[in-house]
């Protein structure tokens, strides 16, 4: 053999060594790449109780909505277990057992906390000062109510990340025995509500007690309470208080703006990779938008029902009953202040951010209830 033809056997021997090794090599690394591959697509499921009953009820399929989203936006790499009220506690226990693991994400209000801190209330249920929910939610993100809320969250010892969805239309005054109009009407009547509404409604001479949903209807039916306000055509419908009352009221400052909160527990969520993170915030805005286009169309189909089906007659409240709840707003505020620093803050925030928005925005809006009466008539006279 040559010397020529030693060498050429020699490269190609140490050619077939490092096919043999690169193959082996290549393999591993595929191994490695293919091993996180199949980890990243294991679905994560997390467990969500809401504060709602399943079945025909609104806010139990708008929370189901919320899981979807994050669903389809995760390519079911995320799921939620949905459970309904009481399925491993109670309403008021949902903030504790979120915060202790019990349960990984609620779907509830902030005002079912309230009992816990009043400045809960201020999150949802507080005083306009010409904001709607939509401001409230601004205020939130882009006004430094996220600072605070997360401050709140911290005096009553919850430990998770909160995220908002569906700012709620105004809450009707509600359901009473006739139609009332004044003050003198209403003073001393039994009547349910919750979160700050509470305190509100007592500074005008009602007496208020709080009840969870499911209760309000029988308690008008045995007469335990006299008058009562839930949230909406819909659920209220779907509770059937139009079979206890033929007199609803629209239009409330008792609770003229409210939002879902949704709960996560911070150790499962600082666990959950950042694209997941990212879900389920972002979900929430989304739901946030497709809820509220929901609730304008089912709410305003629910009330042609209760007008036609069930005969029931439908007012605006009055002036003289929203000018004197804005009274009671004025006191229970400045009564907290006094007492509470820290709710003062949060109040002086709202209220530094509604002064410049909503200068804005109401000053730019136009009068929409003139184009509506210039198309369909006097607005109370429309039939649906």
């Amino acid at each position: 053999m040559t010397k020529e033809n030693k060498s050429l056997k020699v490269k190609t021997s140490s050619r077939r060594k490092f096919f043999k090794t690169a193959a082996k090599t290549g393999a591993i690394a595929a191994a490695a790449v293919a091993m996180p591959y199949v980890k990243a697509n294991a679905a994560t499921t997390l467990k969500m109780q809401a504060a709602w009953p399943s079945g025909a009820n609104i806010f139990f399929e708008m929370a189901g909505d919320y899981c979807n989203m994050v669903k389809e936006m995760s390519g079911g790499s995320l799921q939620i277990d949905l459970q309904p009220v009481g399925a491993v506690v109670k309403t008021s226990e949902i903030g504790q057992a979120v915060s202790s693991g019990v349960v990984d994400m609620g779907h509830w209000v902030t005002a079912y906390w309230y009992g816990k801190n009043p400045a809960a209330s201020l999150f949802g249920t507080g005083p306009s000062y010409g904001m709607s929910s939509q401001e409230v939610m601004g205020w939130m993100e882009y006004g430094g109510g996220r600072k605070l809320y997360d401050e709140t969250l911290a005096k009553v010892g919850f430990d998770y990340v909160g995220f908002f969805h569906m700012p709620m239309p105004a809450q009707p005054f509600g359901w009473f025995k006739k139609n009332v109009t004044k003050v003198s009407d209403v003073k001393g009547m039994k009547y349910r509500t919750v979160g700050l509404a509470t305190n509100v409604l007592t500074a005008m001479g009602m007496v208020v007690r709080q009840l969870p949903g499911g209760e309000i209807q029988p308690a008008m039916k045995t007469g335990l309470i006299e008058a009562a306000e839930f949230n909406n055509p819909t659920s209220d419908s779907q509770f059937g208080m139009q079979d206890v009352s033929k007199h609803y009221h629209l239009g409330s400052f008792h609770q003229s703006q409210e939002m879902f909160e949704i709960p996560v527990n911070k150790k499962t969520y600082n666990s959950l990779s950042p694209a997941h993170q990212a879900i389920l915030k972002n979900a929430a805005y989304a739901a946030n938008s497709d809820n509220y286009f929901k609730a304008l169309v089912r709410y305003s189909a629910d009330l042609a029902k209760l007008m036609n089906e069930h005969k029931v007659n439908v007012y605006q409240t009055s002036d003289e009953i929203l000018a004197q709840q804005l009274k009671g707003w004025d006191k229970v505020i400045g009564d907290f202040n006094k007492k509470d620093p820290f709710f003062k803050k949060i109040v002086d925030s709202q209220k530094a951010y509604a002064k410049r928005v909503m200068k804005y925005l109401l000053m730019n809006q136009p009068n929409y209830k003139l184009a509506y009466e210039n198309e369909f008539g006097p607005i109370a006279k429309v039939k649906l």
